[in-house]
């Protein structure tokens, strides 16, 4: 069983890149984001409580954010495998999901870390927010994530690469040869892992 996650900084092409992922092996892409969005949309009380975190740029607190997933990794679709995207973001989200796959006896089989520069990560969300109308993908509001996910979310990306797990990918330029690195790099990475 394929059980990955997908990191790197805000612009990176997480999502884009977990769907591309997650179609190739044959599993679930798991967005944390976009768990957020629609409970925000919906107007859950999760969402309402996650909302004013989101909008001012802010990390959603693990306590909201464990038990999302805990609830999204329950469920039956992904029993056969999953590529989670934004998650975990700091230690103490590494060791709650560490806690949810050892109730099921499972363990991560890699994790994929795209990188790109600065300028193309502040020109891709000025983008995304321009197309998508999102409120949460103001300048400010985006460099300050850049700041969080280099204080706060670098130290998972440790802890993975002193676990022999992380898989580096350059993100920069074309999705679609993105894409192609991502596959090819999580292939090798697996092909010496039981799945």
């Amino acid at each position: 069983m394929t059980r990955m996650l997908i990191v790197g900084p805000p612009g990176s092409g997480k999502g884009t890149q977990a769907e591309v992922i997650a179609r190739h092996f044959g599993i679930m892409a798991i967005s944390t984001g976009e768990i957020f969005r629609t409970n925000v949309r919906e107007a859950t009380p999760l969402g309402a409580e996650a909302r004013n975190y989101l909008d001012n740029g802010d990390l959603v607190p693990d306590r909201l954010t464990n038990a999302m997933v805990r609830d999204r990794l329950d469920r039956a679709d992904v029993q056969s495998g999953f590529l989670l995207d934004g998650y975990p973001r700091t230690t103490a989200q590494i060791a709650e999901l560490d806690s949810i796959l050892a109730a099921t006896g499972q363990q991560l089989t890699a994790v994929i870390q795209l990188t790109a520069d600065d300028r193309e990560l502040v020109a891709r969300m000025l983008n995304r927010a321009r197309d998508q109308g999102r409120s949460d993908d103001t300048e400010e509001v985006f460099r300050r994530r850049l700041r969080l996910y280099r204080n706060e979310t670098q130290a998972v990306v440790s802890v993975y690469s002193q676990r022999g797990l992380v898989v580096p990918v350059d993100g920069s330029g074309d999705p679609s040869k993105v894409g192609d690195r991502a596959i090819a790099a999580a292939e090798a990475a697996l092909a010496g892992k039981t799945v």
